[in-house]
């Protein structure tokens, strides 16, 4: 009866060593991020006080008081992941003899707004989120 109650307590500790092994060695399966056409942003203008939300679509370029932007990539997670929104964008100010000069290029981030927004003397742009459809319609159709 001993032998047997030590062969199972040792079955068992053998296979509980075997679970815990296997769960070191799984990796978390990591899904693509989803490629969204248009991205959010907002904008405050400093003088004013008003924020204005406003969509892009991707290589559209907008432009938003002195600023243009244009973004190249907007990406979010699937669903069922953290959610992470990206956007890589470029944006060029206008000025007064209607030359531009880029102030960002880079990503921005909308659950860290305030990394790498883009905070101007007069306007702030932040993303806040990525889409795949817009009531804009797109670029080619307006």
């Amino acid at each position: 009866m001993v032998f047997y109650r030590l062969l199972i307590g040792r079955t068992c500790a053998f296979v509980w060593l075997v679970v815990l092994a296997g769960l070191l060695f799984v990796a978390p399966a990591k899904a693509e991020p989803v490629s969204n056409p248009v991205a959010v942003f907002a904008g405050l203008d400093k003088i004013t006080g008003r924020i204005i939300n406003f969509d892009v679509y991707i290589d559209e370029t907008v432009q938003f008081g002195a600023l243009q932007m244009t973004p190249r990539a907007c990406h979010t997670r699937p669903p069922n992941e953290t959610q992470r929104t990206t956007v890589f964008v470029e944006v060029d100010q206008v000025s007064l003899k209607q030359t531009l000069s880029r102030i960002f290029t880079g990503w921005m981030f909308a659950e860290s707004p305030a990394l790498n927004a883009i905070d101007n003397a007069v306007y702030d742009i932040w993303l806040v989120d990525c889409k795949q459809n817009s009531d804009v319609p797109p670029p080619s159709s307006r």
